[in-house]
């Protein structure tokens, strides 16, 4: 697919605004959800996050960076995405109502970019979703101090879009991943955070497939 790449317009900017305001309301209902399953976060840091990450969106959608029909992915993605990484740094939880309600909603977002990726996007997603997953699930089984339950039922949904984003999106986020992960192992003894089992893997899964979904080569290869 061709992209044309362009400023932002007097119109971008009103519909940026329109993803800002859309994300406000997405983290207050995260805030909400988090504080309903006992993992309550400081007020505004939802929302803010995802004020951010939604008008980021937003805007590189205006820029031609992102088609339409493969829009609801980084969306739904970001959604998610932000209580999740919140209640992974605060309480090493990745709660289950988010962790498992992502697998129907990821997968109507996917659905919907299948009427133009076609079935080889549908049949990536698949098999991403039971790849990534069960690597995840070996590991934990292995290793289950190094990697909880919670990160598999995770990896599993997030394989659902990193598989329709294209067969390199899968390695590209286990890579990104460790990258992230190995990070906060460093500012965590750095700054002897108390972290006292592990340090959480899930914000590095999230990071590096909101950023993957944002440039899915394979899915927007097509014509």
């Amino acid at each position: 697919m061709r992209r044309v790449w362009r400023a932002a317009t007097l119109g971008d900017v009103e519909i940026i605004w329109v993803f800002a305001v859309t994300g406000l309301g997405v983290g207050l209902a995260g805030r909400g959800v988090l504080r309903a399953v006992g993992a309550p976060v400081p007020a505004g840091v939802c929302e803010g996050l995802s004020v951010l990450l939604w008008a980021a969106v937003g805007w590189w959608w205006a820029a031609g960076g992102v088609p339409s029909w493969w829009l609801p992915v980084p969306l739904v993605v970001t959604a998610f995405a932000v209580p999740l990484l919140l209640a992974d740094l605060r309480y090493l939880r990745l709660p289950n109502v988010f962790t498992l309600g992502a697998y129907p909603l990821f997968g109507a977002a996917v659905g919907a970019a299948v009427t133009h990726g076609g079935a080889e996007l549908a049949l990536r997603a698949g098999a991403g979703a039971l790849v990534f997953g069960g690597v995840h699930l070996a590991v934990h089984r292995l290793r289950p101090d190094s990697l909880g339950a919670g990160d598999v039922k995770l990896a599993g949904s997030l394989g659902l879009v990193l598989g329709a984003a294209g067969w390199a999106a899968l390695v590209l986020c286990a890579f990104l991943a460790a990258v992230v992960t190995l990070l906060l192992w460093l500012f965590a003894r750095r700054r002897e955070r108390g972290w006292r089992t592990a340090v959480p893997h899930g914000p590095g899964l999230l990071v590096a497939t909101w950023l993957i979904v944002l440039t899915p080569v394979e899915a927007v290869a097509r014509p």
